[in-house]
């Protein structure tokens, strides 16, 4: 019955926790800009305040970058460890926000209403949930749910550089006996979903140098080498143009296919692959031949170009030949993949094609991470797929992710703990791009299902 009590309490004072989470998505906290580092200062403190005000003991941790924010409250059962980031992708390009990105308002949309703004979906709107639902047991119970600690990190969406340094250092206080994390989405909208496996990360960035200054098209148009023409002709030799494969040498090492009993789990899950790609704007898939949509996304690599430019960029006409072009990467893993050795093997790559006069230059800063899979032979995993269902519905499922998040790889290498990874985004959330939403119903029900796992998990 207690447990009827939390959940109306969260469903009475829903326009209250909708308030507090708009006035956090009212904080530009964009970690990767400079320019934002008091934002990210304010967001932190503004966590802090809240958590103490609910009753933990909690600080904004100072690291060389943006604080970590560490809440802790003791309590009987089995020490629970909850991850969230406050820090927010940039807003660029700002022209095609439909209002202004940190001034977040509920909108009414054909799929029902939504929360707009920065930060609403990825990942303030979903940490929040967490947060409300411990609010709603508290104001019930009069005190916080168990054994939990809160650590809320502010460099997510800058590549963590602090992160591991200062879990290293703080392991003692940070190691626990599960950490939840809220930074996924449902498979399908209404699908309550719980991550099984993780891809990793790759990322490199590489310069191809030709003349040492800006040349005259019409002085060296034909003998001279375009860096521009060159970077195209190599970042088209990364895949095979008909079956869509990575034509890396060695780029597959340590990759397995999908088992059966796996496999056809995922097939039964509720994904919709028709409305997975027209909703933005894709007729077919266009990846790798031989698998369906579903595999590539959860449990195949990747290489993608995430930008690349050179030369003159201004309005009207220059005419020249640039002397550098320039390529963003990122891989996806899965399975066995090394970062470091897929690394070489792409720069290798590179550099067997680069033609006389061309020159290659890589980034310094290395960042890597391998695929992620979880331990949902745990009990608790079972404890909260049932929690899920009830509140959802619909059976909950374990499902693969297309994303990387590092953090469940470093509770794990770092800290000795599994990592349990529940989300309730949907996948038109527009995260990292214009216009970024997170469903109300998500927001709402997320709280509520926090609420039914924290009831379960502690037993």
């Amino acid at each position: 019955m207690s447990l009827d009590a939390v959940l109306a309490k969260i469903d009475e004072t829903l326009p209250e926790a909708m308030e507090r989470l708009f006035g956090l998505l009212r904080i530009r906290s964009i970690s990767t800009d400079p320019a934002f580092k008091a934002e990210c200062a304010k967001a932190a403190d503004w966590l802090a305040n809240d958590l103490k005000w609910l009753g933990f003991d909690a600080a904004a941790r100072p690291t060389p970058g943006h604080p970590m924010v560490v809440g802790h409250s003791k309590g009987d059962g089995p020490h629970l460890l909850f991850y969230g980031h406050y820090d927010v992708q940039p807003v660029d390009p700002l022209n095609l926000w439909h209002r202004d990105p940190f001034d977040p308002a509920i909108e009414d949309t054909p799929n029902g209403k939504v929360i707009r703004g920065r930060g609403s979906s990825d990942d303030k709107g979903q940490l929040m949930t967490f947060i409300e639902a411990c609010r709603a047991w508290k104001a019930i119970h009069g005190k916080l749910p168990g054994n939990l600690t809160i650590f809320l990190e502010g460099e997510e969406e800058s590549g963590s550089p602090s992160l591991i340094p200062f879990m290293k250092e703080h392991a003692a206080e940070l190691t626990s006996d599960l950490a939840l994390i809220c930074d996924t989405s449902m498979v399908s909208p209404g699908v309550p979903s719980i991550a099984s496996q993780l891809r990793g990360m790759l990322k490199d960035e590489f310069t191809i140098t030709g003349p040492r200054i800006d040349l005259h098209s019409g002085h060296y148009g034909g003998p001279g080498l375009n860096p521009l023409r060159e970077i195209a002709r190599i970042v088209a030799s990364f895949h095979d143009a008909e079956t869509g494969r990575v034509a890396v040498e060695g780029f597959y090492d340590g990759v397995h296919e999908v088992p059966g009993a796996l496999l056809k789990q995922w097939e039964s899950c509720g994904f919709d692959e028709k409305e997975y790609l027209n909703s933005v704007g894709y007729s077919q898939a266009h990846g790798e031949k031989g698998y369906s949509t579903l595999v590539q996304q959860w449990a195949r690599p990747t290489l993608e170009v995430n930008g690349m430019w050179g030369g003159y960029q201004g309005a009207g006409s220059k005419t020249v030949i640039p002397s550098e072009a320039h390529c963003k990467i990122t891989c996806r893993l899965v399975g066995d993949m090394d970062p470091d050795d897929l690394r070489e093997k792409i720069r290798a790559h590179v550099a067997a094609r680069l033609s006389p006069d061309a020159k290659v230059t890589w980034d310094n800063d290395l960042e890597g991470s391998p695929a992620a899979v979880m331990n949902t032979n745990r009990p608790e995993f079972e404890a909260a797929r049932k929690a899920l269902s009830d509140e959802w519905n619909r059976e909950a499922v374990f499902v693969g992710m297309g994303g990387s998040i590092p953090i469940a790889g470093f509770f794990k290498d770092i800290l000795g703990m599994d990592a349990m990874l529940v989300g309730f985004a949907n996948e038109d959330d527009a995260i990292h791009s214009p216009n970024e939403k997170y469903d109300v119903k998500s927001f709402h029900k997320g709280i509520r299902s926090w609420a039914r796992i924290l009831d379960a998990l502690n037993w």
